[in-house]
């Protein structure tokens, strides 16, 4: 099971999800309690191990703004609304992460990998399971959206997803992530696939 714990902005809760086997780690661009700046998240992952991704975080990026992000921080993946790549250069070492939320349906079919979340990113809002099982079972699907500790297991169970996202549902408050909680996240995710 595939494991990115998102909203990052401290070593303690990187340590914490890298040392716990997450899979990749995100950081937030946009306008949010959880936003760094390009600089600061470059600090953050410099003792980070370069089999962790890193992925970028942004929602309606001007191009200006994901320039400054892809030359800055050098993202491994971009996670942005589906329809923001068309006037995106992203280049060939970046993974693209489309975001498809609960009511959104692509006009010519699902991509290859996805991010599947319920309508507004980061409000721990629980994504539509009945849809994005129907999504999973024909692309790499990571489910976000309202999961936490005590529902990630029935998640993978129903979903069967690729991957699993979290952010809200491993912080103490909003914006300041828990270091046991993010380790018993990842703990629970890996132990149900």
């Amino acid at each position: 099971m595939f494991v990115k714990i998102c909203g990052l902005s401290s070593m303690d809760a990187i340590e914490a999800a890298t040392s716990a086997g997450a899979d990749a780690i995100g950081f937030v661009f946009s306008s949010s309690i959880r936003q760094v700046t390009p600089n600061q998240a470059l600090k953050l992952c410099r003792n980070v191990p370069p089999e962790i991704l890193r992925v970028a975080v942004m929602l309606r990026p001007t191009k200006d703004e994901w320039v400054a992000v892809r030359d800055t921080f050098v993202p491994d993946w971009l996670q942005t609304d589906a329809a923001d790549f068309g006037i995106l250069s992203v280049p060939v070492s970046c993974a693209p992460l489309p975001v498809y939320r609960t009511e959104q349906s692509p006009p010519q079919g699902w991509p290859r990998q996805l991010l599947f979340e319920g309508s507004t990113s980061g409000s721990g809002e629980t994504a539509d399971w009945e849809k994005a099982k129907a999504i999973a079972s024909s692309t790499r699907l990571i489910l976000a959206g309202g999961l936490t500790v005590s529902n990630v297991t029935d998640a993978i169970s129903h979903v069967r997803p690729w991957g699993v996202d979290v952010s809200s549902g491993v912080e103490s408050q909003p914006g300041h992530k828990d270091p046991a909680k993010i380790r018993a996240f990842v703990a629970r995710a890996m132990e149900t696939s």
